[in-house]
């Protein structure tokens, strides 16, 4: 934690709500460096000064975690405590001591932090400044239902960081590069001694990376990454199942000082088929039969999402809604194919001929029982 936390107003510098997403202070950040790059301002000192506090702001608001300790710092630091830029309470000329007493050293609650947030003997790991993951991005698929049963390579549309290819993620403009930060030696924090305890703080040189970019890159304004669209190929494997999300590792943001892309997840939707649906992984298909199939057996034709059908026995006297189970006929799963389950529906003809009608009736007067006599229902 810096001084020059309670002094300053990154949020405001880069003009940004609070509350601002993280791509939207990215934005503001890359906005504001194009405009008052010295490349952009040759001979113009005022914006030079200008590009060096909006970059300052960014290093700390544009980090996750430093801008969650700046926001805490604002949030129970001097300034909400009523302290002034220069250190001095209402009523007195100190800092932060009882009475008005002066208090040059660090800020109590830094002092605090430091000595429990640690084990050790009150000395502060400093900050990392190697490299850093990129981060994790997601994309949605709409994936037909017969791709989602054999699999298939298709592509997807992101838009994430890419690594920037005017500097190369060095964040240094063409033919500089970066300089180890002479106030850390490239350690990324510098040591201040308080009597028995010893405690690291960020270097305010390099904003904690243990390097400093003297001549930023006019493309990616000095983070190394520039946003971009792109398209990535991807591998859906057999029986992947809607709204299941596939990893593809290393397509994800860039990553920073060297460090590593992120990952890729795609949520795959698989959309819905005419025919067939699907219970883990068995298929299902509902069979329309004539009430003569039912009643005295049959010999069906089954489709399968292979195009060939197969057959199947139904029995004599097979009631409207039983299944029969195709064996192998699924989804491959992870230890064994599915099976096709097979529901058949008695199909009531709507519109009768007058020799169906007639031998209908005529099946009705030789019936011998009544389905319903068992409800005590009067025959006919």
């Amino acid at each position: 934690m810096q001084r020059e936390w309670f002094e300053k107003d990154y949020y405001a510098l880069l003009g940004v709500a609070p509350k601002a997403t993280a791509k939207e202070i990215t934005a503001a950040y890359r906005k504001l460096a194009r405009k008052l790059h010295p490349d952009a301002n040759p001979g113009d000192s005022a914006a030079e000064d200008q590009f060096k506090e909006v970059s300052a702001a960014y290093e700390v608001i544009g980090d996750a975690d430093k801008r969650a300790e700046y926001d805490e710092a604002r949030r129970v630091g001097p300034m909400s405590q009523g302290f002034g830029p220069s250190g001095t309470q209402p009523g007195g000329p100190g800092f932060g001591g009882p009475g008005g007493a002066r208090f040059d050293g660090p800020d109590i609650s830094d002092l605090i932090g430091n000595l429990f947030s640690r084990g050790g003997r009150g000395q502060q790991q400093p900050p990392p400044s190697g490299p850093r993951r990129g981060t994790d991005i997601e994309a949605d698929l709409h994936l037909a239902f017969d791709d989602s049963i054999r699999g298939a390579t298709t592509t997807v549309n992101v838009t994430s960081d890419v690594r920037c290819p005017d500097c190369s993620g060095s964040g240094a403009a063409a033919g500089t590069s970066p300089k180890v930060c002479p106030e850390c030696h490239g350690k990324g924090a510098v040591d201040e001694d308080q009597g028995f305890f010893s405690f690291s703080r960020p270097c305010s040189t390099c904003g904690g990376r243990g390097r400093v970019i003297e001549v930023p890159c006019m493309i990616c304004a000095g983070t190394g990454a520039v946003r971009r669209p792109r398209q990535v190929k991807v591998r859906i494997p057999q029986g992947v199942r809607d709204g299941q999300k596939i990893r593809i590792k290393g397509k994800g943001g860039a990553g920073a000082n060297g460090g590593p892309a992120g990952d890729l997840y795609v949520r795959v939707h698989v959309e819905s088929h005419p025919l067939f649906g699907r219970k883990g992984d068995h298929l299902t298909v509902t069979l329309p039969i004539t009430y003569p199939e039912a009643a005295l057996g049959a010999d069906i034709s089954v489709p399968t999402t292979e195009g060939e059908p197969v057959t199947i026995r139904v029995p004599a006297g097979t009631a409207s809604g039983r299944t029969f189970r195709v064996r192998g006929r699924g989804v491959a799963g992870a230890k064994a194919q599915g099976d096709l389950l097979v529901t058949v529906e008695i199909d009531i003809p709507q519109n009768l001929s007058t020799e169906e009608r007639e031998a209908l009736q005529a099946y009705a007067a030789l019936a011998s029982e009544s389905p319903r006599a068992h409800l005590g229902a009067p025959h006919g």
